[in-house]
């Protein structure tokens, strides 16, 4: 979404953070999204397909706040969104491995043949996992490696022999979203990401030729219903229903804000 237009601003404001007489738990805001790119930063970039959930604040006295990251987290229900390996090998590396004395470096991922393909280097030394993407039941993602290499050559036989694993040799320290048990990684999708907090309940996983895809579901049957939002003919947009939101100066009581693209 680079230009945009604002559709049904009714009732923005230059209000408090908390309207008179708003309850803390009115200030959620509903939100849905369809075919929309989410920057991390620069060149990470998480193709939303469809998502619906909501925005909750992290202080019962402030609004979720859009220049503030820190103030809301975003509670998924539903939704199906898309990383290319090269974008979540630079996720990794400019946030999950970032902090000094990391043993991994370098992290480069791809799909060969329907499998992840890991490159990088482990304390200076070069290595290759080649590994199958999977869903455990506690909803994490599994990276079982079936092929181990160091400096080019295969080390996974050698390793078995010597009783080595992947979890000895790589000591992770105060790191989100990723354990390592035995030879498996294992990846917490929502807890990889940078502020603002992401959470919900992956479904499945899929690992395209271009794309890691992940579907979100509740726990339970029950789900937000879907938005009707003010112009049907949008196809491409965010928009936020309900509750208080800020953004700029302005602060929206009973938030209607469609977001669409120019184009």
């Amino acid at each position: 979404l680079g230009s945009y237009c604002l559709i049904g601003m009714a009732a923005a404001a230059a209000l408090p953070a908390r309207a008179p007489g708003q309850k803390p738990g009115e200030m959620a805001v509903q939100v849905q999204m369809r075919r929309t790119d989410f920057h991390v930063d620069s060149s990470i970039v998480l193709r939303i397909g469809f998502l619906r959930g909501e925005l909750r604040p992290t202080s019962p006295e402030h609004a979720p706040y859009f220049d503030d990251k820190h103030s809301f987290v975003l509670w998924i229900d539903t939704a199906r969104i898309a990383i290319a390996p090269p974008s979540l090998g630079d996720l990794l590396n400019r946030y999950t491995f970032a902090y000094p004395g990391s043993p991994l470096r370098r992290l480069k991922l791809s799909v060969v043949n329907g499998q992840l393909k890991q490159q990088g280097t482990l304390r200076g030394i070069s290595f290759t996992i080649l590994g199958d993407l999977t869903l455990t039941h506690d909803r994490e993602l599994r990276l079982h490696p079936s092929s181990i290499k160091a400096a080019g050559v295969g080390v996974g036989g050698l390793m078995k022999f010597l009783g080595l694993h992947l979890e000895k040799l790589v000591k992770l320290r105060g790191v989100r979203g990723v354990r390592i048990d035995k030879d498996d990684f294992y990846l917490t999708p929502a807890e990889l990401l940078p502020p603002p907090l992401v959470k919900g309940r992956v479904g499945t996983v899929e690992v395209t030729d271009t794309a890691v895809v992940l579907t979100f579901e509740r726990r339970d049957s029950a789900e937000f219903k879907p938005l009707r939002i003010p112009d049907s003919k949008a196809m491409n947009y965010m928009f936020f229903r309900g509750g208080v939101l800020r953004f700029g100066k302005l602060t929206m009581d009973d938030t209607d804000l469609l977001i669409v693209d120019a184009d």
